[in-house]
């Protein structure tokens, strides 16, 4: 494959905004004809460059990649990357990247002020006011606690637990973490410890065939009676099953959800109805400042896949130089 590169996008924006941005970098910018499978593997039979599809409509699966002879970069614009097969990818040789850090304090400030609404039960209150109620006492006698001297476990250390357990230490709060792979700062604990000693859990955790699961219904039963669960991370890794009964076991006081195992959470889910559950639709990254690193990092590293210069954050133990397949 020879001339001038071809980049496939998949994200779900308008073509001319899309043509509008990429257009400038050296590429030909390709955005299917339709948001169908047929329609991505017919675009990727000439493709080399892909910004993936953060949604996971338009997924870059094992097919996919079959589909696509000449892939030789997948950029994912976001911090997640398990809308593509990494795994078959890597074995295409096909390096992947991701944006890392770029939304870090957009969901860590996301955390922290989930958990102070549930701590301080403002939207508990917030609903009751609007109904025409006064619930003074009864928000007090909800459990209304102060965020400091709360011990708060951290899964997950990377650049949003990091900054997770920045923000929730400036609260002075006790904070611990867990990690697969332990770090030389902060206070680590083993798993099921970490559990047992949080008053508050952040899910910061990547979406992996191992952390799928993770926290099960026997997990989460570990945690004090009461505790909050907030989670940042993917849909999955704390079923949503298993948390819906912790919290009608009273084993979680409340849960900040901004992510589950089926998005959109269907309009009949019980969760949508708990009162105890703060819902957000997997929106705790979506500011305007980490939308804009987002797409600052995402246009850095196509310039330089474009120009023959190393991108950065491969994610799959690839060379970061990208050539043409």
């Amino acid at each position: 494959m020879s001339g001038r590169r071809r980049l496939l996008a998949l994200p779900p924006l308008g073509a001319d905004l899309i043509h509008h941005v990429f257009d400038p970098l050296g590429a030909d910018v390709i955005v299917p004809a339709e948001r169908s499978r047929d329609a991505l593997h017919a675009e990727l039979a000439d493709a080399d460059l892909v910004i993936g599809d953060f949604t996971g409509e338009l997924a870059i699966d094992a097919a996919a990649v079959a589909a696509a002879p000449h892939l030789a970069f997948v950029q994912m614009p976001s911090v997640g990357v398990d809308t593509v097969d990494v795994d078959a990818l890597t074995a295409a040789g096909v390096p992947v990247a991701n944006t890392a850090g770029a939304n870090a304090r957009s969901v860590a400030e996301w955390a922290l002020g989930a958990a102070l609404d549930l701590s301080r039960q403002l939207s508990w209150a917030d609903r009751r006011m609007r109904e025409g109620g006064w619930p003074q006492l009864e928000t007090a006698a909800r459990g209304s606690d102060e965020l400091a001297n709360r011990r708060v476990g951290v899964l997950g250390m990377g650049a949003i637990g990091a900054e997770v357990t920045r923000l929730f230490e400036a609260f002075g709060c006790q904070v611990a973490y867990w990690s697969r792979r332990r770090r030389d700062t902060g206070v680590y604990r083993e798993l099921d410890d970490l559990l047992a000693g949080s008053d508050i859990l952040v899910v910061c955790l990547p979406r992996t065939p191992e952390t799928v699961g993770l926290l099960d219904s026997p997990r989460l039963a570990l945690l004090p009676e009461g505790a909050f669960l907030v989670n940042v991370a993917r849909g999955g890794i704390a079923p949503d099953d298993a948390v819906l009964a912790a919290l009608e076991s009273g084993r979680l006081g409340g849960a900040a959800l901004d992510v589950y195992e089926r998005e959109p959470l269907p309009a009949d889910h019980p969760l949508r109805r708990h009162e105890s559950v703060l819902l957000s639709p997997h929106a705790a990254g979506s500011t305007r400042q980490s939308q804009l690193n987002i797409i600052t990092a995402v246009i850095d590293n196509i310039r330089a896949a474009v120009e023959g210069r190393p991108v950065a954050n491969v994610v799959n133990g690839l060379g970061p130089l990208i050539r043409r397949r």
